[in-house]
């Protein structure tokens, strides 16, 4: 059975390489009849990249643009929708309109990607990261509301720390020899690569069950984290060993980590504080695990481990001058 897939917040990172993903890996893309992407900035690098894959681009306005988004997921017979919390300061708000969008367009298959560690973070100390406990409320919520066929068919996805967001960083790596964060010197965590990520989510988007997603997918909720724990210290030695140069840890505080990614991330101002808040856990002990269970399972091969994502970002690292502004990867 061939779907027509809807993905939100493709003006993003993660929304489009999972859109991208499915059209141009064979595995995925023979499962698919369209995808249909939702963005908030339609004229976005990522947006014109996905229209030349064939991705129907719909502009979404929060508020005024329900109806518009209602009525382009009914005409294009969307079964299955993916909802990325966009990176925008009203992400909560945007969310749970779009969870409504789905509804009152009777998408039956949801695919929620929220966040490792929204579980175990307190409401005043990271309300960023519990905004994703909301969210996912609202989206469980839908099975048992009799007006809709959403919530059918769920799946959650709770991403770890993206591996990507050390990018950040790259200036200090490039100039300093240094990476920078504020997570301690005795706790650890373990970041994911987006590749990963977008890996899992295209599976269970492309799926397909006698109830809707496949049956291994179906009412799962999945926390994918990358396969190895570090320290900040270890972190920086698997960077040096892939890169085969000298980088140092550098346990920063919390100010002077805002005013690091303040001047180097381009980013909403609710990503950055999302990236504090997640660090906060990690200094926390809050994250001294990993998950990876799901992957496996789902994809049937190993996630990257940390000395391969340095060896993909190789050229981010390497001493050169100091590199213009990034985006956070966020969520």
């Amino acid at each position: 059975m061939s779907r027509n897939v809807a993905i939100t917040a493709v003006d993003g990172h993660t929304g489009s390489l999972i859109a991208e993903l499915i059209l141009t890996d064979g595995t995925f893309k023979r499962k698919v009849s369209s995808v249909t992407g939702l963005a908030l900035d339609t004229d976005s690098q990522h947006c014109h990249d996905l229209r030349d894959l064939g991705v129907k681009i719909v502009p979404y306005n929060p508020g005024k643009g329900f109806k518009q988004a209602v009525k382009a997921l009914k005409d294009a017979q969307i079964d299955a929708i993916c909802l990325i919390p966009p990176a925008h300061k009203d992400k909560l708000d945007i969310s749970l309109e779009l969870i409504e969008v789905a509804k009152q367009a009777n998408v039956p298959n949801v695919c929620l990607l929220s966040s490792a560690g929204c579980d175990i973070s307190e409401r005043d100390k990271q309300p960023r990261l519990r905004e994703f406990i909301d969210i996912e409320a609202q989206v469980m919520a839908t099975k048992g509301d009799p007006s809709t066929s959403t919530g059918h068919s769920p799946v959650i996805i709770r991403a770890g720390f993206y591996a990507e967001n050390l990018l950040l960083y790259s200036r200090q790596a490039q100039e300093e020899g240094v990476l920078p964060l504020p997570i301690g010197t005795n706790h650890k965590f373990a970041p994911v690569a987006l590749g990963d990520v977008a890996q899992v989510a295209a599976h269970v988007m492309t799926g397909t069950g006698k109830h809707g997603f496949a049956d291994k997918h179906r009412g799962q909720l999945m926390v994918v984290t990358g396969p190895m724990l570090t320290t900040g210290d270890e972190l920086a030695t698997a960077a040096s060993q892939a890169l085969d140069t000298k980088l140092k840890f550098e346990d920063i505080s919390p100010f002077q980590a805002k005013k690091v990614l303040k001047a180097q991330s381009d980013s909403d101002e609710a990503e950055l504080e999302y990236l504090l808040e997640y660090y906060s856990l990690v200094r926390e002990g809050k994250t001294n695990y990993i998950s990876t269970t799901a992957f496996h399972d789902v994809t049937g091969v190993h996630p990257q481990e940390p000395p391969g994502f340095f060896k993909v970002y190789a050229e981010s690292f390497e001493k050169k001058p100091a590199s213009k502004k990034r985006k956070a990867s966020g969520k």
